[in-house]
């Protein structure tokens, strides 16, 4: 047996992962290009690693995760034409338009030379902005497109325990900024 695939036993490895959504309020003229005229967000969904990029207004994704990560699936509402999308190389994300917020499945796939199962997270899509206490749930959209983005993340490590050698190789070669 090839020492790649032996077990490095009482060694834990993590990278971290964030995992969520960014949404904006289309324009009046923005949703009057969409074949669905009742939405009125557009939405990002996305596995990205936790460093930001410098200079950049994207949240997470400064680090290649695809060494680790080999598709990531996102189970969106049944109302959306192939509601199950595979994505399977980065940036491991879905962009979308809509009206209303629901619970996404995430499956995150492994790559083979882990031996690391699927592991499954949820994320509940995120359009309106967090209310303060007295003032409605949802704001109008005049009022919510002056607010600017909605940003929905949630900060996570996923940990190897026992990595194979050939694997915490891999891992060790691409460490997390």
């Amino acid at each position: 047996m090839s020492n790649d695939r032996v077990r490095v036993r009482g060694l834990s490895i993590f990278r971290p992962i964030i995992y969520g959504n960014t949404a904006i309020v289309l324009t009046e003229k923005e949703r009057q290009t969409l074949p669905h005229a009742d939405h009125t967000h557009k939405w990002t969904v996305a596995v990205r690693s936790a460093a930001s990029a410098a200079n950049s207004d994207i949240v997470g994704g400064a680090d290649d995760i695809s060494h680790f990560i080999k598709r990531v699936t996102f189970k969106l509402h049944d109302t959306y034409p192939n509601p199950s999308r595979n994505i399977d190389k980065p940036p491991f994300e879905v962009s979308e338009t809509g009206w209303g917020e629901f619970e996404i499945q995430i499956r995150i796939t492994f790559v083979p030379e882990s031996g690391e199962k699927a592991m499954t997270l949820y994320h509940h899509l995120k359009l309106h902005p967090w209310a303060a206490a007295g003032e409605p749930e949802i704001p109008p959209l005049d009022v919510a497109i002056k607010l600017g983005p909605v940003h929905s993340w949630q900060y996570d490590e996923v940990v190897f325990n026992d990595p194979f050698q050939n694997f915490l190789n891999t891992l060790t070669a691409h460490p997390p900024t």
